[in-house]
Order: C-alpha cells, then structure tokens, then sequence
C-alpha cells in the first residue's frame, strides 16, 4: 500500500524516489503463495538481498530527520520486515552484519504501535545471531532486540518469551557476558549484551534464576562495576536492578558486601553524570525493596547511602534557577529512595543528622533556602509562610514524597528526640496541617477537579496522624498544638462533619463511597481524637461506640484497603516487576482496622475510664454486648493471620479490657500443658511452701530469667535479692526444686506462669501492677509494655511465640523424648549430643503431648515413667523435621516457591512433595486435622505449579490408601489425559488409578475445562 496523495504532496521528492526505489527492489523478491494469494518475501539471490539491503537503508537515512516520514513507514513496514526476516535467516554471512545494521535503524524510527505488531516477527531471527561469530551482527542484533523488547505490548509477552526460550537466548547472552572478560571485545558488545539481558529479566522473571546463580558472571559483574569508568557502569548497574528484582538475586547481589555498595554509592555521586547516578538511585530502590533486605543494605553502608540520598533531594538547588529534566529524575529517584524512612532503624538518625527537615521544606515551599527569617516568628506568621508557600505551583509532585518521608520520621523518632532547627520543623507542621484541615473542609471540590491533588491530601493527613501519635513528645505536642490552631474556628464543625460520615457509613444508611474519602475521613477523625480539646466532645457523641461500630463494619464486611491502591507514588517502576520476594507489611489491608483501633486506645485512655467504667464513654445499655463482642473480635484478631500493626494495636486496645499479652494458636496448644504435673520436670517452691510444678523447656524459651544459670549445681545457686529465684535443690520427685526469694508475690507468679503458657494473660488492675514488678524483674519487654499501656512502636514485629529454639542446646537439657524417622540417605547420622547412628531429634514430651493427642494417650499409657524413650515415626527425616516445627512452632513449613522451585528437577519437586504426602498420612492416623490441612494445601500447590508430578502423587496416595488426595492428583491430571494416553504413561496406572483419571477428564470438560486457568 502506498502513500496517499496528501501525503505525497507534503514528502520530499528524494524522499519519495527513495521510497519508490524501495517498492521496486521489495518487489524483487515478493511471492504469491496458495489459494488465498498470500505475499511472502523470499529470494536466495545474494546479489537482490544486497540491493534490497541498500534500499532500505537509502530510504531510512532519507526519513530519519523527517518528522513526516510516519506515513511512507506506516506503507512499508510489513513489506520491509518480511524482507529483512528472509535475509536475517538466510544467515549469509557476507550479508548479515548490513542487514543487522539496517534491523537497528528501522527499529529505532518505527513508531510504538507497529513496534509492538510487525517488528515482533523480527525476535526469532534477532535472538538466533546473538551467538553470531561475527561480533558487530551479534552487537546489532542485541541492539534492535532491545529496542523492539522495551516497547512490547503485554499481551505479546507469553508469544515472545516462548521464542526466547526456543532460541535459548538467555543462555547465550550469559555466555557472550562472560566470555567478554575473557578475550578481547569491544565494550560494546558487553553493554549491548548486558542492556538486552536486563530487558529480558525486566519483562520475564524466569530468566532471572540463570543469572543470580551463576556465581563466575555476578562476580565478572562486580569486577566491571569497580574497574570500569563511568560511561560504561550503566549497563551494569541496569543489569544489577534487573536481577535484584528477585528476592533471591537481590540477596546474591547483597553478597557482593560493602565493596559493591561503594560502588553503588560513588555511582550515586555528583562527579557522575546523571545517567549512572540516576540507576545508581534505582539499584538501591531494588535492593531495599522490602525491610529485611532494606536493613541488610544498610547494615553494610548506611552513612554513605544516607548522604548520597541527601545530596540527590538536594542537587537541584545548588544549580541555575532552571531545573532540567535529569535533575528532575534525579530528584524523584532520590526521593523514592528516601521512603526507605518507613522502616525503623540506625538511617533515621542520619537523616536527621544530615537536615532533613530542611531539605523537605526546600522542596514544599519555593526559594525557602534562599530566604532569611527569624526563629522567634510567632506560630501565626509560620502559618502565613506556609500558606503562601503552598499556595505556589511548585514541585507540586514531589509533595505526596514529602509528606510520607515527613510522617515516617515522626513516627520513628525517640521519646526524647528534639530537631536541631525547631523553626523548619515548626513550618512543615503547618504546612502538613493547613493541607489536612482542607482536605477535610473541600473534599467534594478537591476530588472532583484535582485527583493528583487528593492524593497530596491523604499523604498530608497521613503525616498530620504519625506527628500526632509520634513517640517523641517535642514533635506529638507542637504537632497537636498546630494543628489545634489551625483548626480554629470551625473544627468543632470539621468534626462534626467526620464524626456523622462514619456513624452512617458503619450503620448502612449510604452506599459505600470513595476509599480515599473514607481513609481521609477516619485519618482526619483519628486525629482529632488526640486533641484534648475535642475530647471530651467526642465521649459524649459516643465517639468510643462509633469506633467500636467502624471495626465490626470493616471485620463483618471484609473491608480492606491497601495504601498502594491509592497511592501513586508509592508505585515505582519496580513493583510490578518484583518476584521471589514475600514480604509482611506492618499496615498491609488493613488500614482502616489500624487506624480505628489507634484511635479507639486513645479515647479510652484519656476517658480515663476502664473496664467496668466504659458505660460512661459507650452506653450503659449497649456496653455488655459491644465489650463482649470487641474483645472476641480481638483476640480473633491477634490470632489470625491479620498484619503485624492492627496485631499489636488489638493487643493493646485489649490491655484496656485487663486482657495482656498476645493469644496466639500455639500457646493455646502449649496452656494444655500448665495444669500437667505428669510432665512437669521443675518445681517452684514459695518461702510458705507451697509449690508449682512447672516445664523447664518452655521456661528456658519463654523466660529463662526464671531458671537458675545454666551449668551451675544446685549447691552454686544463691539467693539475690534483685533476682526472681532463690535456692534450687533436686527432689526425688522432680529433676530439680528452685527456692524462690520471699519477694515474689503468689499471685503475681501464678498470672506470671499462665502469661508464660497461653501467650496472655487476665488481671485486675491491682493485680496488673503486682505482675508489672515481677515482668520487669523477668525482662519480660513485650508483656511489660502491655501492661504499663504503652503505644506499640511503629513496625515492630508482632511477638510470635516460637519455640523452636528448644530443639537446640538450650533445650536438649529438657529433652525426654527422642522421635526416630525410617531409614534415608543419611548415613551414620548423629545429633552431636548423643551416639545414635540413625536420623533422630530430641523432643519433648509437653510439647508433644500438647500439640497431639495420640502421643499424649501414648506417654500416659506407659511412657511417663522413662527419662527418655524413642519413638519411631514412619516418616522420612525430612517429613519428620517438617512436623517437629509445627508442633514447635505453630506452622508447617511451606515448600519452596518461586524461581528455585521452577528450576528444581522433577526427582528434586517430587521428592519435597513426598514428604507432605507422608505428614498427610501420618496426621490421618495420628488425628492431627491442622497439620492435614496444611499438608493438603502445601500438596496443592505444588501441584498447581508442576502437574508432571500428579502421577507420582497419585500413585503414591494410593498406596497409603489416601483416596482423597488421590482424587485430587487425578484432578489435576484431568487436563493432560489425551497426552498421557498418548504418551503411555497412563498405563503404566493400575486400572481402578488410571479410571479415576478418566472419570476426572469427563469432569473437566463438562465444567468447561477452565478451572485449573
């Protein structure tokens, strides 16, 4: 198809004759193929290859200025891949380096849209000469695949990895990179390789395993980093991104140690140009890419990094008053790295240290650096500084950074913290408390006309909400006394307002409205509630009672909401891309229940009221119920699954109710144990002489404080007044009696053991007191917060009762029982601890006892008399290690997933699946309907990710008479059952086997074959 007569008109005319030229030699080698004349390219004559080869280059270098060439392209861009596909495969070598030049040129002047359709013909021929002898057609090649790559439409990616796998592209590139350190290259053909393999690993997070765990490329790769210049350090640090999108290969690249984070972090320099700074910035965004590699980053580099992040938010001040484009990104990247503020650690104090506070207000309000003011200004002159400032156009889309970075260091900062410049951190109150009270006082108006400037708002409120609850009293009081102010006059109307929107949304008189009005609402009514002056209004509106309504309306209809879904920002580049990498956030979904119940602690506490007392703040004629009711939401709530911060802010609202600690399923198991004297091993003996019989190992995990040291005799041990215990003798009854001193209150000890068994604990008041002394004396830090009523830390882990450590050293001393697995491959296998030359572990009879009640029937049926009994398991060693963490623990270790699972052999999968099969089994026999489930779910999917195994599952099921779980091996088989009766496998299946397979297939296509999609 040709160029319309408009278009004519407005080409050139060399141009055009170079089109029409073009035409000609195309046609040269067009074929008409089959009934439906089908035109195809195809010629064998090296010497119309070449002339093609030169036409399309003559047209190309006509159009490559002309911003109207769209049109001539758009005419021939089928006509002329098809042509350069033909020459590509031809693979004569006399032609290809041309040919592969002229791929780079088209590819870089085709528009997106038809990058993204005809070019991909290109991708077979391109990918099969990456391994071309000639090293300028394997350069080209790399060249145009990554052209065509960064522009690929998502619906094209399944197509297109499939022909990179056929044509074993990622093998290849790995070995033309690591060749490249062995033999004279240009370093062209590295950055070309290293910038088409990023592309790859970018799009396909399967090509990333080959890469992480080819130990000689990272450390070629590390090799280039230190002793290239800085002109070729971006190919590497793309590639380092690429592969630190994997869990794993960021923890591989971690391993390069502080010599590669210097490096990093000089790339991030301002002697660098911006390209490298900027992916020097985004390298360390993949690798702090959640907390625990955040923190294992900064373990190694923290200063440097926390100086190269200041001097990036910074560098675009210290130029003309023009900022360009690179600074811009520069600035952004720098910023995006900032938010690794959201985790506690040792950078917060750097930050600080290098002024952050002033850098973000440089970046809120404009020219503020170049102004001079005075520190004594009144508040009402920083609020006119602030308003001004905001109300400017200035690095509007930097706001949403500020905000967060500014509320992560409130949140995280110490109870005795103070700013070094009060008056910038005063400013940035304000202006973070004039965006709340608009965000609340417009929202309609904000919404309607500006999304991106909503996002700002709930970013502000956010930041208003961690000032106010922040741990350091300067920053909570200046923030509430701020935003106090600003709020006058109309705040009483403001709250009003909030208080009557989550009264109707919790009851159903509306329709669920905008997430982000419902976050900006709760955020803005939560922090109304640590105003004192609001207060009391609140309690006497029912404020408790609207909060207690809020929670049992987010609990009843699942309502949960993720920060990410509203936050733009937060979304960089990276995200989407991410695998390999399970991290628990602290908010995680459920925000909302969060924030409520932050704000329902802070009622109750300034109410002053607890317990019996809240009908003062909820009703009297609906508190029984609501109490009720919450508290078993509650403790649902530190039970399940939920994240670790509405965790910790249940277990504190809950300390208001006398409830302390942290209920958990395991030590819901373990409290069976607490009235078991049968298993008892120590014995607690009060100077009145009444006793406690007690279980050294759950003491030695749960607090060893109350042991004597171990290692010493009886006769060693002497009383001490700051300690919990006094004198320990052995008993004939017990293995040990432990004297303790006449300070320990009775009933202190008692509430003491039963916190120390079930994970929490129900006391009065008085009797909170008397266990907080005993608490401290114990170092008992999570329980003592609780009962002192302190604010949980922001981010904190969850305390999750573990106690596996008793499998070790610590507990083999309390060892009674010893679990022996069937014969494996380890041979002569010994603990360390004791001789026994078969797989076996030292356990313990409470714990087992508690977590099973087979064992327990089988101790107390004759067991109970021996120190030490094995009992043999029919179960592999590695099935048995499995079920010995969960009794320990509370959860079955879950297979492994991800890349490593997806390049385990199929002998390798098989044999880790095996081993659920066998707890499966045991758990039916032994009655134990948890482990069963989990077994069950970890089979699943397993399955559901390597179905090749199903057979050997199947079989294997049968065997132990497991039909349910055979029944859902054959399930999965169901869509393979035309390739296995092909193939053969099926037969080799007993008939009754191979029929429930057949029946599972007849299934599957009635229910439309999908279910498994």
């Amino acid at each position: 198809m040709g160029p319309s007569k408009h278009d004519r008109s407005i080409i050139s005319g060399q141009t055009y004759t170079r089109h029409q030229r073009l035409n000609d030699a195309l046609n040269l080698g067009t074929r008409v193929y089959g009934g439906d004349k089908a035109r195809r390219w195809q010629c064998m004559d090296i010497a119309i290859q070449r002339h093609v080869v030169h036409s399309i280059a003559a047209f190309l270098d006509s159009v490559s200025g002309d911003k109207l060439h769209h049109p001539l392209l758009k005419a021939s861009a089928a006509d002329i891949i098809a042509a350069l596909v033909w020459i590509l495969q031809s693979n004569k070598g006399s032609m290809l380096s041309t040919a592969a030049n002229v791929t780079v040129k088209l590819v870089s002047l085709l528009p997106k849209s038809i990058l993204q359709l005809d070019a991909l013909d290109l991708i077979n021929p391109l990918s099969s000469l990456l391994s071309a002898h000639q090293t300028e057609v394997s350069i080209s090649c790399a060249a145009a695949l990554s052209l065509i790559l960064t522009n690929l439409s998502m619906k094209n990616a399944k197509e297109v990895w499939d022909i990179l796998e056929k044509t074993e592209s990622v093998s290849q590139l790995i070995s033309n990179l690591r060749s490249f350190s062995e033999c004279m290259m240009p370093f062209e053909h590295f950055q070309q390789m290293a910038l088409l393999l990023s592309t790859i690993l970018w799009w396909w997070p399967p090509s990333r395993f080959s890469v992480w765990s080819d130990a000689k490329l990272m450390e070629d790769l590390n090799d280039m980093l230190i002793k290239r210049d800085a002109y070729h350090k971006v190919a590497v640090l793309k590639l380092y991104s690429a592969v630190a999108l994997c869990g794993n290969g960021a923890k591989k690249v971690l391993e390069g140690g502080e010599a590669l984070l210097e490096q990093m972090v000089q790339c991030m320099d301002s002697s660098y140009p911006y390209s490298v700074r900027i992916e020097a910035f985004r390298l360390a965004q993949c690798l702090a890419i959640n907390e625990q590699k955040c923190l294992q980053m900064m373990s190694l580099s923290c200063q440097p990094i926390i100086k190269a992040i200041i001097s990036g938010m910074c560098d675009w001040s210290s130029h003309s008053r023009k900022v360009t484009n690179d600074q811009l990104s520069l600035l952004v990247e720098a910023c995006r790295l900032a938010l690794i503020t959201r985790w506690a650690g040792e950078h917060h104090i750097y930050f600080w240290k290098q002024g952050i506070d002033k850098i973000l207000l440089d970046l809120l309000l404009e020219k503020f650096h170049n102004q001079s003011y005075e520190d004594s200004m009144s508040l009402e002159e920083q609020i006119v500084i602030a308003k001004e400032g905001l109300n400017a156009n200035y690095l509007l889309f930097l706001r949403t950074y500020v905000w967060d970075i500014l509320g992560w260091l409130a949140i995280h900062c110490g109870e005795d913290f103070k700013p070094e410049t009060e008056f910038h951190f005063d400013i940035l109150i304000a202006c973070a408390c004039l965006t709340f009270v608009e965000a609340i006082q417009k929202w309609h108006k904000i919404y309607e006309n500006d999304i991106a400037r909503t996002f700002r708002s709930e970013s502000a409120t956010r930041a208003v909400l961690m000032m106010t609850y922040s741990p350091c009293k300067y920053i909570a009081s200046k923030a509430r006394f701020i935003l106090s102010e600003t709020l006058k006059p109309k705040g009483l109307e403001y709250l009003n307002i909030l208080l009557r929107f989550l009264n109707n949304l919790s009851s159903g008189n509306f329709a669920i409205p905008d997430k982000l009005q419902i976050i900006i609402y709760l955020m803005g009514f939560i922090c109304y509630s640590g105003l004192e002056e609001y207060q009391v209004w609140i309690i006497k509106q029912k404020g408790v009672k609207t909060l207690f309504s809020f929670v049992k309306w987010c609990l009843s209809n699942h309502f949960q909401v993720e920060r990410l879904s509203f936050a733009p920002h937060l979304h960089n580049t990276f995200h989407g891309k991410i695998c390999c990498s399970s991290s628990r956030e602290w908010e995680g979904k459920d925000i909302l229940l969060l924030y409520s119940l932050l704000g329902l602690a802070e009622l109750i506490k300034h109410s002053g009221c607890v317990g019996d007392n809240l009908d003062r703040i909820a009703g009297k004629n609906t508190l029984a119920h609501i109490e009720a009711e919450l508290v078993s939401k509650l403790q649902d709530i530190c039970n399940d699954n939920c994240t670790p911060g509405v965790q910790w802010y249940a277990a504190y609202v809950l300390s208001y109710f006398g409830f302390y600690g942290f209920p958990s399923k395991l030590m819901k198991r373990i409290g069976k144990a607490i009235n078991n004297k049968d298993s008892a091993d120590l014995q607690f003996v009060l100077t009145n002489g009444e006793c406690f019989s007690v279980h050294g190992v759950v003491l030695a995990i749960q607090c060893p404080s109350l042991l004597p040291p171990e290692g010493l005799l009886p006769s060693e041990v002497t009383s001490d007044d700051s300690s919990v215990t006094g004198s320990m003798e052995v008993s004939k009854e017990f293995q040990k009696d432990i004297r303790l001193s006449a300070h320990v209150d009775h009933q202190a000890l008692v509430m003491l053991l039963e916190y120390i068994y079930l994970g929490y604990v129900q006391a009065e008041e008085e009797l909170a007191k008397k266990l907080r002394t005993l608490a401290k004396r114990c170092n008992l830090q999570p329980l003592l917060q609780m009962l002192c009523r302190k604010r949980p830390k922001w981010g904190i882990a969850f305390p999750s009762p573990d106690l596996s450590a008793a499998l070790g050293p610590s507990g083999h001393r309390f060892s009674d029982v010893i679990l022996e697995a069937k014969e494996t491959k380890l041979l002569c296998w010994t603990c360390g601890v004791c001789s026994l030359s078969v797989p076996h572990m030292h356990v313990h009879k409470v714990v087992l006892s508690a977590s099973c009640d087979y064992l327990r029937a089988l101790f107390e049926s004759g067991m109970q008399e021996s120190n030490s009994q094995a009992i043999k398991v029919s179960i592999s060693w590695k099935a048995m290690v499995k079920l010995v963490n969960y009794f320990y623990s509370g959860n079955l270790p879950k297979p492994p997933s991800g890349c490593i699972w997806n390049n385990m052999d199929t002998e390798e999968k098989l044999d880790e699946v095996q081993s659920y099969v066998e707890l499966f089994w045991l758990s039916e026999f032994w009655i134990m309907e948890d482990v069963q489930e989990a077994c069950s779910d970890a089979i699943i999917s397993c399955l559901g990710s390597a179905r090749e195994l199903a057979i050997k599952i199947l079989q294997i099921a049968a065997n132990l008479s497991l039909w349910n779980l055979a029944e859902v091996a054959a399930t999965y088989m169901a869509p393979l059952y035309r390739q296995l009766c092909d193939s053969g496998e099926l037969e080799t299946l007993d008939e009754m086997l191979a029929d429930m397979v057949r029946v599972a297939s007849v299934r599957f296509s009635q229910q439309g074959g999908d279910q498994f999609q």
